[in-house]
């Protein structure tokens, strides 16, 4: 078996762990990235998802990021350009990236890692470290680990809806229609409202019976849109059997919506799918257990902690319909707008092991939490403290992310700019 050995290695290069790999680095830690497709950038490259959600205080990576992804502020960003700028990102930092290599395994001695194991091209690899940063987002590491989790909605335990996102091209130029969420509603010009032809197009048929609107983002170029609408509901995430269930259903889905827009929207007669997501878009699986579990009170009042390495996340509690279309619980309404909370650095340490932080949708929260917390810009933001946290960790000598004084990790990420304290 090959061996490695570093500071700190990630497990997971999507928007949580390219931070985190990149802060380490930058912050003087011998970094490995470790990522089981074959690009970088995860949703953000590979899961066609945008635009870049949700907000932070200000100074966090994330600001980087959408000058590198985005051509236009404030649309989708650029996906095939944010695979090269990602890729330049990473490795200006002077990462060591490992692409098509899986967790398969990990080595543990009482409460601390010893290794990672990665399968791959050329068999496994065992990668040793001091400190060690979980961002797959279904929290394989910490899965294997043996670390506590949670998993879907209480009494069911169903989680949101998978989906595939796709870009659309060839849409009339003096078509200016968006639909960003649930309440974006939009006169058509011929005595039809956008949203309305959608719920009875979902219940007539024309779309399929989980999707009841089709959203529609700007990207930087006039005659695109990105749509976010298909979804598959009742999938087991780590069933392979129902990941391709899930991705013949949803292929087809994006056939039935093209039609849909074709047949029913001025200006969309001449539309075709330019380009797709290449992997499902999964919102929601593990939740591994911390030291504190955010809640959606946390979320709903704003809550400030003294541990905050994450200032002023806010998003809206976005939870996708486990069970049908819509909402689960505004159905044809926009979901309530979350107060701006902090992240305490002690949801992303998890439980039982000591030399382990979380980054990125997986870490310690609610069913209802973790549905406004698991947007981008909130990761990139959750994925910078990691890389900060285990630097410093490894600079101090320091063995136990309990041992680590929070101030530490918050003055350094203030020195990089960031507004903990706004």
């Amino acid at each position: 078996m090959l061996e490695r050995n570093y500071d700190v290695v990630v497990a997971g290069a999507g928007p949580a762990g390219i931070c985190a790999a990149v802060e380490a680095a930058r912050s003087g830690a011998k970094t490995a990235l470790i990522e089981r497709y074959g690009c970088i950038g995860g949703n953000l490259t590979q899961g066609y998802v945008g635009p870049l959600l949700g907000g932070t205080c200000a100074g966090t990576m994330s600001e980087e990021i959408a000058r590198r992804v985005c051509p236009v502020p404030g649309a989708v960003p650029d996906f095939e350009w944010a695979k090269i700028a990602l890729t330049e990102m990473v490795a200006d930092a002077g990462v060591d990236v490992y692409l098509q290599e899986a967790v398969v395994s990990v080595e543990r001695e009482e409460d601390r890692l010893c290794a990672v194991i990665a399968d791959g091209k050329c068999g496994p690899i065992r990668f040793a470290a001091d400190v060690y940063i979980d961002a797959t987002g279904d929290g394989d590491v910490a899965y294997l680990a043996g670390c506590p989790y949670d998993m879907g909605r209480t009494g069911d335990g169903l989680i949101q809806p998978v989906s595939f996102m796709f870009i659309i091209q060839g849409v009339d130029e003096d078509q200016h229609l968006l639909c960003e969420h649930e309440e974006h509603h939009t006169d058509l010009g011929d005595g039809r409202e956008y949203l309305d032809l959608c719920h009875r197009a979902c219940k007539t048929g024309e779309l399929p019976k989980n999707v009841n609107i089709v959203r529609l983002y700007k990207t930087a170029y006039p005659d695109e849109r990105m749509v976010n609408a298909s979804q598959e509901n009742y999938i087991n995430p780590f069933d392979p059997t129902d990941l391709f269930r899930a991705e013949a259903s949803l292929r087809r889905q994006t056939n039935q919506i093209v039609d849909f827009l074709k047949n029913n929207i001025p200006g969309f007669a001449d539309i075709r799918v330019k380009g797709s997501s290449t992997t499902l878009g999964v919102r929601e699986s593990r939740r591994i257990l911390g030291d504190y579990v955010i809640t959606v009170e946390d979320v709903a009042a704003g809550r400030l902690f003294d541990d905050a390495v994450v200032h002023h996340a806010g998003f809206c509690v976005d939870i996708h319909n486990p069970d049908g279309p819509g909402q689960s619980e505004f159905v044809d309404k926009r979901p309530t707008i979350a107060g701006a909370h902090d992240i305490p650095f002690r949801a992303m340490t998890p439980i039982g092991v000591n030399n382990l932080i979380t980054a990125g949708r997986c870490i310690s929260g609610t069913h209802e939490a973790m549905a406004s917390y698991r947007v981008m810009n909130i990761c990139f933001a959750m994925g910078q403290a990691a890389g900060a946290a285990a630097a410093l960790m490894k600079t101090h000598g320091i063995s136990s992310t309990r041992a680590l004084d929070v101030a530490l990790i918050r003055e350094h990420l203030k020195s990089r700019g960031v507004k903990l304290d706004a």
